[in-house]
């Protein structure tokens, strides 16, 4: 049984795994408005047991700038400017050196290293709660930079902006915001560095992405209405544990 699409024809396969898609958005999107990045970490392992790794990249790629620039226009006020201002410079900066590092460096020692620093600083979160230690504000050029190149090598720059934003004694809102307009340029990025690769140039992921917008959208939706009930130790709790997850996984695929 086959159904037509603008971008050719959908087999009753294709449309099972386009709905499993379209679950993973959901999930993807609820843990990136919480928490405001991580979603790859959710949706990239789980659908490349669906579809090629190139594809997942791509078509969750644009998902994830949809939802950077929802989250980021949805209280542009609260963002605090001089946070976001010293990080960008930095992420473009970052983005360079990890293009040029993405055909030399030894990757899965690098994961490796990024995840064990990424759960030490995880750690460090979960157990001061709201105690947690405020930082100087040059660490934002070290998570630009740091992010910039994660993000690239990796598709994974959140960690770094949030490791620095969660320490600067922010308001739950005020984090959300600027990370939303960190997080925008970042991916906003990436897309244009996976479309100078090639990744994009095709009709297909573009066509999924918009069939999973829906989904990708509501998780989203649901996610703003959990976030107000959100204490901030509540948040800097749930930022601890994505980054444990994030360090985890990066550690896992460092070794494997």
């Amino acid at each position: 049984m086959r159904a037509r699409s603008a971008g050719g024809d959908l087999s009753a396969t294709d449309i099972a795994t386009l709905a499993a898609l379209a679950a993973l958005a959901f999930g993807g999107s609820f843990i990136f408005g919480i928490t405001g990045f991580g979603s790859a970490l959710l949706t990239i392992p789980i659908a490349t047991h669906l579809v090629d790794l190139p594809f997942a990249l791509a078509m969750f790629s644009l998902l994830d700038c949809t939802n950077a620039w929802r989250i980021g226009l949805a209280d542009p006020k609260s963002a605090v400017a001089p946070e976001w201002k010293r990080i960008l410079p930095l992420i473009v900066v970052g983005t360079t050196i990890g293009m040029t590092l993405l055909v030399n460096l030894p990757r899965n020692a690098a994961m490796i290293a990024l995840g064990g620093f990424i759960l030490v600083v995880a750690i460090l979160n979960l157990a001061g709660g709201e105690s947690v230690r405020t930082i100087g504000r040059h660490w934002a050029f070290g998570a630009g930079l740091a992010g910039g190149i994660t993000s690239t090598l990796f598709g994974a720059g959140g960690p770094p902006y949030a490791m620095y934003l969660s320490r600067r004694g922010l308001s739950k809102e005020q984090y959300r915001a600027t990370l939303g307009i960190c997080t925008i340029f970042s991916i906003t990025l990436r897309v244009c560095v996976f479309v100078a690769a090639g990744l994009l140039m095709s009709w297909k992921p573009w066509l999924w992405a918009l069939a999973c917008l829906p989904a990708s959208l509501l998780g989203l939706w649901v996610a703003g209405r959990a976030f107000k009930r959100f204490s901030r130790d509540a948040l800097i709790r749930a930022i601890g544990m994505m980054l444990v997850v994030s360090g985890a996984s990066l550690i896992a695929r460092g070794l494997a």
